[in-house]
């Protein structure tokens, strides 16, 4: 079989790109590596130099030690819940109002759209928002988690965008056999519309699992509700002391507590706080370009 021979000149451009890909690749990758070789090198040598591709004197001793800190578990299981349950009840409700605004019998349509993008680009601000979460109890409440991130603008139209572009003829098909809009809702919609509820679900958990404010700003007198990232932020702006609480909690300080570093606490919080989304993430980036309506419709 007759195969054109490949230009010298395109090889080359391949060639050329593939290089500045990689380039471009490392140099966002290198930072996070950098932080993770830290958090696995032994402190007393890598202070002194700090590694660049290999960790210096291998040790896990950041790790130990700062997950037996106090409140370490309990918050990471609150971390947990509310990216959970917060994901879910953030795209159930989104994706549902996003369909609802698809409907041209919805009363006031135009109006609660329009209202909608409207919270966008207007703002009530940290005070009058303080005030209505107290007025509605929310105040040091698990809930004030969920419920003021229930819907979101940005999510409701780009699920209303991609609905709208699905062919009526499924919808109206469910609609003959007898299927109200929530059935059509749970048996056609959601189905059909994987991939932008899934980008939509990495969005809102990544959200969730990184917000701190909230419990800064209306849970700080419960501590049983505190979340991994505040319990991390506190202990980022503590780390000298956290420290030395490491040493000191070991009674007399065994070489593994004294090799704890103001540093190395640093690096090791921040790798604790965006390890999880590594590696979630990769696992949905593929709903993201899959066709899931490639031959949904025969002509």
């Amino acid at each position: 079989m007759y195969t054109k021979k490949e230009k010298p000149s395109r090889r080359i451009f391949q060639i050329f790109n593939y290089i500045l890909l990689i380039g471009f690749t490392l140099i966002c990758v290198y930072p996070f590596w950098t932080m993770i070789i830290y958090t696995v090198s032994d402190p007393s040598v890598a202070d002194i130099k700090a590694p660049i591709l290999f960790p210096k004197g291998f040790t896990l001793n950041n790790y130990k030690e700062i997950l037996v800190l106090n409140g370490f578990f309990h918050s990471l299981l609150i971390s947990i819940l509310r990216t959970v349950l917060g994901t879910f009840v953030t795209v159930f409700a989104s994706a549902i109002m996003g369909y609802l605004f698809t409907k041209e019998e919805m009363p006031c349509r135009k109006v609660l759209y329009r209202a909608v993008v409207l919270t966008m680009y207007i703002n009530g601000g940290l005070i009058p928002t303080f005030i209505l979460i107290r007025s509605y109890g929310l105040l040091n409440n698990f809930w004030v988690y969920i419920l003021p991130m229930t819907v979101s603008g940005y999510y409701i139209i780009l699920i209303k965008t991609f609905v709208e572009q699905l062919p009526k003829e499924l919808e109206e098909a469910a609609v003959i056999d007898g299927a109200g809009y929530f059935k059509v809702f749970t048996s056609v919609i959601i189905p059909l519309s994987k991939p932008i509820i899934a980008t939509i679900a990495v969005f809102a958990a990544v959200s969730h699992w990184n917000s701190w404010f909230d419990n800064y700003i209306y849970t700080s007198k419960n501590e049983g509700i505190q979340t991994l990232q505040y319990l991390l932020y506190q202990y980022l702006n503590q780390a000298q002391q956290m420290a030395d609480q490491v040493k000191n909690s070991h009674g007399t300080i065994s070489s593994a507590a004294a090799s704890i570093s103001t540093k190395g606490v640093r690096m090791t919080i921040t790798v604790l706080a965006f390890l999880p989304i590594f590696i979630v993430y990769p696992f949905m980036q593929r709903f993201f370009t899959k066709g899931i309506m490639l031959g949904a419709v025969k002509c």
